[in-house]
């Protein structure tokens, strides 16, 4: 199967699922996937900036206090999937549509909460064995909360271990349909090195987000 994928800012992370059901149903014994943001037309950065969407600062403060929008980013990733690969290996995958929220940049928590059950579930794992969680942390004062308590009630009410949280936007910015790419290869790196990348933007939390973590392991 070849197929181009087009879903806002999950798209590669759609298109990886994708790949990794090929492979499981033996539809392909290697998959390709890749994700690309380029920003050609100024047009596309002005209409976000006049809907309120990116930040003033330029910089995407993900759960930072600062947080008010996100900065965007360009990027062209890919990576191999295949059969056999014993050193790192995608368990399971799950997707879903974010249902009614209030807006295009206030997601539906149950939904993103459901979304993380089951991905754990297909990957025959639990909360406990999580060490990293890469989240989508665009930098918005009502985004970053709400993915923030979805976390709280997917995983961290569910463990008592501490639980590292990065995201890769506070660094490179959002790539858009790139962007789960991004985040995907700073996974990878992270493994392969044994560390967590710092989140470049991070002073001082934002409020909400404490409030939302307040009393579970974080």
């Amino acid at each position: 199967p070849c197929v181009c994928y087009d879903t806002a800012c999950s798209a590669a992370l759609a298109a990886c699922h994708a790949g990794l059901r090929a492979l499981q149903l033996d539809e392909c014994s290697v998959s390709l996937v890749a994700g690309v943001t380029l920003m050609l037309a100024p047009g596309t950065s002005v209409g976000f900036a006049v809907a309120g969407m990116t930040s003033a600062r330029g910089r995407s403060h993900t759960f930072d206090e600062r947080a008010d929008g996100y900065a965007r980013g360009e990027a062209c990733g890919g990576i191999m999937l295949r059969h056999g690969d014993k050193e790192l290996s995608m368990l399971g995958s799950a997707v879903r549509q974010d249902g009614r929220s209030a807006s295009l940049t206030a997601p539906n928590g149950q939904v993103q909460q459901g979304l993380i059950v089951a991905a754990l579930a297909d990957a025959v794992s639990s909360a406990d064995t999580l060490t990293l969680n890469e989240a989508h942390g665009t930098g918005t004062a009502l985004g970053d909360p709400i993915e923030a308590r979805s976390l709280v009630g997917a995983v961290l009410a569910r463990r008592d271990a501490p639980l590292v949280v990065g995201g890769v936007k506070a660094n490179i910015g959002h790539a858009e349909p790139a962007a789960g790419m991004t985040g995907l290869l700073k996974l990878v790196v992270g493994l392969l090195c044994g560390e967590a990348a710092p989140n470049a933007q991070l002073r001082a939390l934002n409020p909400h987000v404490g409030r939302a973590v307040e009393g579970v392991a974080s």
